[in-house]
């Protein structure tokens, strides 16, 4: 299994160590039957009691302390494991998040990493079981060979019918999987969506009843299939235990191949053996579903785990960023081609404010993000002051923006620059110019009340970007939630101070009232950019809904 192939090649010795532990837990319970055997049933001296309490005491003791072992090292590998891949997902490229949706990451982030955790907390009881089974047999055989045959012949049948059940307890525990992320969909959208569900509700009673229904009644019938095999193997192994019980008399006082005294303790080994078995059978289907989890953690393709967050800053005396012949194509949906974005040729000096304007789907914001390095070109090239960007400085180009896109996340923490703590008086500046300051309460440098209007969280979002002090700042439509009085602010006050300030502004806007104040207006169109001059900026700037419906 690649699961515990992967902790013992994470924590070997710790492994090795409960392992070893395990193997003296079972030779220390083997050693408490064979006692039992030779001075409690046979000789019967009231003088083996306390040695027999002494046994029972470190028996205790040694199996506890492997079950706490191997319990700390599951909760060690899972809490390597989560924190893995959020690093992961951190490290990935964009357009492969967006690819995979929120929804997907969210159910491996809590299912399946749940999934593992409940295998590694289940581990024990699989080691110990195997382990006390192999060391139980060995004890039997050494008593009785004849007899052994018979009664690992009947366990080997035992495990063989359980080991069937249990394989189809994995092919639904995968369905179980892929019917969890459907749910977690639907789980998004009944949250995201309850605005407009709770205003149409025949439109909520189709998603209730067409998606979600759908969607849960697949996961009730493989989660029932799977719970129904493994309630059946861990019911088969315990009947079969007591079966053997039987066997092993009818060996002995049927046939006489042993003694009543040997019988006995054949008898009181399957006792003890029963119920470290069942729990083992009982944790193997915990375990697949581990698998099943682990599995699919894999399957997402996420960036290789990196440790580091270390940027190299060298490109931040740039003067001229260029895109050249630069395109990116979607993912085709069916028979049709993805959108194609290119190729765009674009240049961005230092200091400049350059506005973009576009209709829906003309490929504005896929545009913003090849600039500030989110997605990859396919084709073409990027260039800081003449020079290719290279892989290597990948993350140091990203390093030069800050931005404030339609979809951001309200994060509380006003950070500096390389991750120190932010200028207070530049952020104390910008409160009062973005008419903040009675409206957010601050502790430390965290914002403490986030119930905000989206206008006003969208002042936060640009507060938060001006305050890590990066060259660009992309704001993506920013003014379109802002009421009219604030818009003008905007434009005609706050664009000027981060000029002043030496910051470069790549603005997405349709505010046509304002293109004046921007340097250079550029337009995308089905995918193409190109720059407006002269007359097409002035018509632009008096109606660009016009221009834009050309």
């Amino acid at each position: 299994m690649e699961l515990l192939r992967l902790v013992f090649h994470h924590y070997r010795w710790p492994f090795l160590g409960a392992i070893a532990l395990s193997l003296l837990s079972a030779g220390l319970g083997v050693g408490v039957i064979a006692f039992i055997n030779q001075r409690l049933i046979e000789v019967g001296s009231m003088a083996a009691l306390p040695q027999f309490l002494g046994l029972l005491a470190v028996l205790l003791a040694v199996t506890l302390s492997t079950q706490l072992a191997l319990t700390v090292l599951g909760h060690h590998f899972v809490f390597d494991l989560r924190s893995r891949l959020v690093k992961r997902i951190l490290d990935t490229d964009i357009e492969r998040l967006e690819q995979l949706g929120n929804a997907t990451l969210l159910a491996s982030l809590s299912s399946d990493v749940r999934n593992i955790t409940i295998g590694f907390v289940r581990l024990p009881e699989l080691i110990q079981g195997v382990v006390l089974t192999l060391a139980s047999v060995a004890y039997l055989a050494w008593l009785s060979p004849q007899m052994v045959v018979i009664t690992v012949l009947w366990i080997a049948f035992t495990m063989g019918v359980g080991w069937v059940l249990v394989s189809r307890v994995y092919r639904h525990f995968r369905l179980v999987r892929e019917s969890e992320d459907s749910l977690y969909k639907d789980f998004q959208a009944a949250i995201e969506g309850r605005k407009e569900l709770a205003l149409n509700r025949d439109r909520a009673r189709r998603f209730y009843d067409e998606r979600y229904i759908a969607n849960a009644r697949d996961y009730r019938h493989h989660i029932i299939r799977a719970d129904t095999y493994h309630l059946s193997a861990n019911n088969w192994s315990n009947i079969m235990m007591l079966g053997a019980i039987g066997v092993v008399f009818f060996l002995s006082n049927g046939l006489g191949w042993a003694s009543t005294t040997v019988a006995s303790t054949f008898a009181l080994t399957l006792l003890f053996l029963r119920t470290p078995l069942i729990q083992a059978v009982g944790a193997w289907p915990t375990l697949i579903s581990a698998q099943v989890a682990f599995d699919k953690l894999a399957s997402l393709s996420l960036a290789d785990y990196r440790p580091s967050f270390a940027v190299d800053n060298a490109l931040s005396s740039w003067q001229r960023l260029a895109l050249e012949d630069v395109t990116y194509r979607y993912p085709s949906t069916g028979q049709e081609p993805g959108f194609l974005v290119g190729p765009l040729t674009l240049t961005l000096n230092r200091g400049e404010q350059v506005f973009l304007i576009g209709g829906n789907g003309s490929g504005k914001s896929t545009l913003a993000r090849l600039l500030a390095g989110l997605y990859q070109p396919q084709s073409g090239r990027i260039k800081v002051d003449g020079r290719e960007l290279t892989m290597a400085e990948w993350q140091a180009f990203r390093a030069q923006f800050a931005s404030v896109f339609t979809d951001f996340y309200p994060f509380d923490q006003a950070m500096g620059p390389e991750g120190m703590p932010a200028d207070q008086t530049l952020v104390a500046t910008w409160l009062g110019r973005l008419e903040m300051q009675e409206k957010l309460q601050w502790q430390a440098d965290r914002v403490i009340n986030t119930q905000l209007s989206q206008g006003q969280r969208k002042r936060l979002a640009l507060l938060l970007a001006i305050a890590e002090e990066r060259d660009i700042l992309l704001l993506d439509e920013w003014a379109a939630d802002q009421d009219p009085q604030f818009r003008r602010l905007f434009y005609r006050e706050l664009l000027p101070h981060l000029k002043a300030m030496g910051k470069t502004v790549f603005a997405i806007s349709h505010d046509d009232n304002y293109f004046v104040h921007a340097d250079r207006l550029l337009e995308m169109s089905k995918g193409q950019l190109s720059e407006l001059k002269g007359e097409q900026r002035a018509q632009a700037s008096e109606d660009a809904v016009a221009k834009i419906n050309i």
